[in-house]
């Protein structure tokens, strides 16, 4: 598992604020505390948040595009039904947050940090996750396609009936990831064979 980072330090808060269905495209927000936030249905067109950190915050259906959440901290917020598209969350980390029908499409999620996330109804295509922490990550039957996991943590992570099709499993250790029943394309397969230390030889053996 990554090394946990510490909070970012905030220098304001938002406390008990309802930012229901607010549009917040275009705003920029550095180093704030932010509690109790509902944000449900918010749209979000390119923001960015810096080195804030989200606590018992609301996010269901809400949709960001083009946006940025940078080296934020997320502890027991909801992002059911929630949709980022071409979003940057770079070194951001998650804590007993709930995912359920998240979409992601696109954007950059290197250095996330999603340690025992349950994602199991979560969507994820098109985008970079590199050295993303998702040790012991819940992901049974969830979509990771077209998705660059070069050098991401999935220790013990349940990747069992997973779409895992085009995606870059070269960090994924097959004995130490339950993987039965995942989708992938014969590439990857050659590349999980390659992990267990075996050489694939394509040419037929020689006759007898």
């Amino acid at each position: 598992m990554a090394d946990r980072k510490a909070p970012p330090a905030t220098d304001s808060e938002v406390d008990h604020a309802d930012w229901y269905g607010r549009d917040l495209s275009g705003e920029s927000h550095t180093r704030v505390a932010f509690s109790d936030l509902e944000l449900t249905e918010a749209t979000n067109r390119g923001a960015v948040f810096t080195e804030c950190t989200f606590r018992d915050c609301k996010l269901n259906a809400s949709v960001h595009t083009d946006a940025a959440f940078l080296n934020c901290r997320f502890t027991r917020c909801s992002f059911f039904d929630a949709t980022l598209i071409d979003c940057k969350l770079v070194g951001t980390t998650f804590e007993y947050c709930g995912f359920d029908l998240l979409k992601a499409r696109g954007g950059d999620w290197s250095f996330v940090a999603l340690p025992g996330a349950d994602l199991r109804n979560a969507s994820f295509d098109g985008m970079r996750m590199l050295e993303a922490d998702l040790t012991g990550a819940r992901l049974q039957g969830a979509v990771l396609r077209r998705v660059d996991l070069t050098g991401a943590w999935l220790h013990r992570a349940n990747l069992s009936e997973a779409d895992l099709r085009g995606s870059d499993l070269s960090s994924v250790d097959p004995t130490a990831a339950e993987l039965r029943g995942a989708k992938i394309g014969p590439e990857q397969a050659i590349a999980l064979v390659i992990g267990l230390g075996l050489d694939v030889d394509p040419d037929p053996p020689p006759e007898a």
